[in-house]
């Protein structure tokens, strides 16, 4: 899917199956697993989950506000690291019961929003650009629970890589060759590089993720995120 193409209700129906697909991976997780390392440095399982619940209220508030813009989380970065700090040490089940509340809350600001090339103070973009970044959020940040290996859909894979084509270095042209449907995706400009390996294990190497197997080629080093 890409952003300016992509009818909105694709994208809304996009982000509600990623997170019904957490609600499946995290419906038997236990307060022990949450207090584990997540695939993400310094960050436990309780965190990863915290951000999801706090991110996801935090694109809801962006629509509920629609017209008037508004930094996503109220304080700015520090509100939202402090916020994710204190709630990660949740129980299981309030994790789980905070995701749920925040996912209602988007739902019921996704379906009053009139005009989703509203601007938004989020990456300066509009409405429809917090719905693409939240589809990241859900489908990536699952796979960093480490709970159950990455299953993006194809149009997940082209969108991850449309977005996340900046982190190519300049002067290197990289072609991912998927091992796992045939296709092919071609970043950047220069010296030739091509990497092979799973759909999903590419888009995980180019979000800065350990690929579940590794890719065949010789990586370069990645910019930071977009």
């Amino acid at each position: 899917m890409a952003n300016s193409t992509t009818a909105p209700a694709r994208v809304v129906d996009a982000v509600m199956d990623a997170h019904r697909r957490l609600a499946t991976v995290t419906g038997a997780v236990t307060d022990a697993q949450v207090g584990e390392p997540s695939a993400l440095p310094g960050w436990t399982r309780g965190h990863v989950l915290a951000h999801l619940a706090h991110v996801t209220e935090a694109m809801a508030r962006q629509a509920e506000l629609e017209g008037t813009e508004v930094e996503p989380y109220a304080g700015g970065r520090p509100a939202r690291d402090a916020a994710i700090e204190a709630a990660s040490g949740r129980s299981a089940a309030e994790h789980r019961a905070a995701i749920a509340a925040a996912v209602t809350r988007l739902a019921d600001a996704w379906a009053g929003v009139r005009d989703w090339g509203s601007p938004v103070l989020y990456r300066d973009g509009v409405l429809l650009d917090t719905a693409f970044a939240l589809w990241r959020e859900v489908e990536i940040h699952t796979a960093d629970l480490g709970l159950v290996p990455p299953a993006w859909s194809p149009e997940f894979h082209d969108h991850a890589v449309d977005f996340l084509a900046a982190r190519v270095p300049d002067g290197v042209r990289v072609t991912l060759v998927s091992t796992s449907d045939g296709r092919e995706w071609t970043i950047g400009s220069g010296a030739d590089v091509e990497l092979r390996g799973s759909s999903d294990d590419l888009v995980a190497w180019l979000a800065g993720r350990a690929p579940g197997n590794p890719l065949t080629g010789e990586p370069p080093a990645l910019n930071p995120w977009p």
